[in-house]
């Protein structure tokens, strides 16, 4: 394939990883664009949207900015190099989107008779691909997917990396197959695993860095530092995905009605439910106000201004949208809109970098000297 071929002959460092990232991208696009309306290419362009390619990629793009402007400006302040993670870098993405590929099959192989009431225009599993199609599928990117982590675990000689590359896939089956239609389970699963592709950069990074200096690093400042940062990123992870996915179950409470689902919108009723996700929203808002204030070293006002046009802004337009929909095309608008806030609050990485480079006289990105 296209970005197998590109991601070999990558040069490495920083211009490697951002080539693997595109590589991805043009070598998936370029399938099924090179013959357009043939029936292969719809074939490939099923299989494409069965795996949502476009949430893999923002997983995958949250891991690279996670370690290249939080990681990589904390190591690089204390004098560390990230040289050894190399291939343990790839393993991760290859691991997290797999696996996350495999739970995406298995939601859609398992809502057959729900999407064929709420969405039967987007059906797949059972319309465009058959169902044992669609399990073989599943099983060949959820083995990739825990091969990858298992391997990663054995070169780290971390193995509570193994024990989770092999949980998450049993976690996201029983989610597919009975959590996601019971009350308030479902949606603390997917929070809980999108929180975990999160940390699992600082596990990773820490594990190589074990590897290399031993217990010694731990005597440092680094893991805190990691840590701390790494997992202010994982909680807003989960909060902003539990707000989405109770959004989701509101647009999607026609179906799930007619299966008998114990979803929130179903057992609380609409109002209730929206109440919750001000309640949400509100102490997202407040928390990020008071992380800026007191946990956020830096004496600059960019921090603030970014966090509060970026995201509790959008945060309070949210608020507007949620309490105004009524139909699925408004909740699906809203689920929208918290995926942009999910992507501004990824981006705000790229704002520590600029303070970290600023406040320790670091490179940005290796190309120039913040003053």
């Amino acid at each position: 394939m296209v970005y197998w071929e590109l991601f070999i002959q990558r040069k490495g460092g920083r211009g490697g990883k951002f080539l693997f990232l595109w590589s991805i991208v043009y070598g998936s696009l370029t399938l099924f664009f090179k013959q357009k309306n043939t029936l292969k290419n719809l074939l490939m362009l099923s299989y494409l949207k069965l795996i949502r390619i476009q949430n893999l990629l923002f997983i995958a793009f949250i891991q690279y900015i996670l370690h290249e402007a939080v990681l990589e400006p904390i190591l690089t302040t204390f004098g560390f190099s990230d040289n050894t993670i190399g291939l343990g870098y790839y393993l991760l993405m290859i691991a997290t989107t797999f696996i996350a590929a495999g739970g995406y099959i298995l939601n859609d192989y398992f809502d057959i008779k729900i999407d064929t009431i709420n969405r039967p225009q987007h059906l797949i599993v059972s319309k465009a691909i058959s169902r044992n199609a669609a399990m073989v599928y599943y099983q060949i990117m959820t083995g990739i997917g825990i091969a990858s982590g298992l391997a990663l675990a054995f070169i780290t000689q971390n193995f509570t990396l193994s024990f989770v590359f092999l949980v998450v896939p049993g976690l996201l089956w029983f989610y597919s197959a009975s959590y996601k239609r019971q009350f308030v389970i479902g949606n603390l699963v997917v929070a809980f695993v999108s929180a975990l592709s999160v940390l699992m950069v600082a596990v990773t990074q820490l594990s190589f860095l074990q590897n290399e200096y031993g217990n010694l690093i731990f005597e440092t400042p680094i893991p805190q530092q990691i840590y701390r940062w790494v997992s202010g990123y994982a909680v807003f992870a989960f909060v902003c995905t539990w707000i989405r996915e109770i959004i989701k179950d509101m647009e999607d409470e026609t179906g799930d009605k007619e299966m008998e689902c114990r979803t929130m919108p179903i057992v609380w009723g609409t109002v209730k439910t929206k109440k919750f996700i001000y309640g949400l929203i509100v102490l997202t808002m407040v928390g990020l106000l008071l992380v800026n204030q007191f946990l956020i070293p830096f004496q600059d006002k960019i921090s603030f201004q970014y966090i509060l046009f970026a995201i509790e802004l959008p945060l309070a337009a949210l608020i507007y949208l949620v309490y105004s929909a009524k139909t699925v095309a408004e909740y699906h608008q809203a689920s929208t809109l918290i995926k942009i806030i999910m992507l501004m609050g990824v981006l705000y990485c790229l704002i520590f970098y600029y303070l970290q480079a600023k406040s320790f006289g670091i490179n940005f990105f290796n190309l120039f000297l913040v003053k």
